[in-house]
């Protein structure tokens, strides 16, 4: 699975996933980041996610576009044991793409073209 985070560039960008518990038992996950820009992304509601019994349970991703090249990272959520009961391991592939440039601000200059 991939998750896209596309958007200007220095704009932040949060996305939500959302996981589906269908069993009877509590499940509980570890969230961690991987791979070349995983220090891009973050979890701002921790790494750690508790879904009741047929309930849902929401990891939130975000991420803010530094740089105008894709950046890519790994999201990996490993099982803990809760409840004796473990959930299978699972990953989402991060990616970002800038869909246009805003600046910040903007200057006015005036000066010669050239002198003698």
């Amino acid at each position: 699975n991939s998750i896209e985070f596309t958007g200007a560039l220095h704009a932040t960008i949060v996305k939500q996933l959302h996981l589906r518990n269908p069993s009877n038992s509590t499940l509980s996950y570890s969230a961690i980041l991987v791979g070349r820009d995983a220090a891009d992304f973050s979890l701002p509601k921790g790494n750690t996610v508790s879904i009741p019994p047929t309930r849902q349970g929401v990891v939130t991703v975000e991420f803010t576009i530094r740089f105008l090249r894709p950046a890519e990272a790994v999201l990996l959520l490993i099982s803990n044991k809760a409840d004796g009961v473990e959930g299978a391991t699972m990953t989402f592939s991060l990616k970002s793409e800038v869909k246009n440039i805003e600046p910040h601000s903007m200057l006015k200059c005036r000066s010669p073209c050239y002198e003698l």
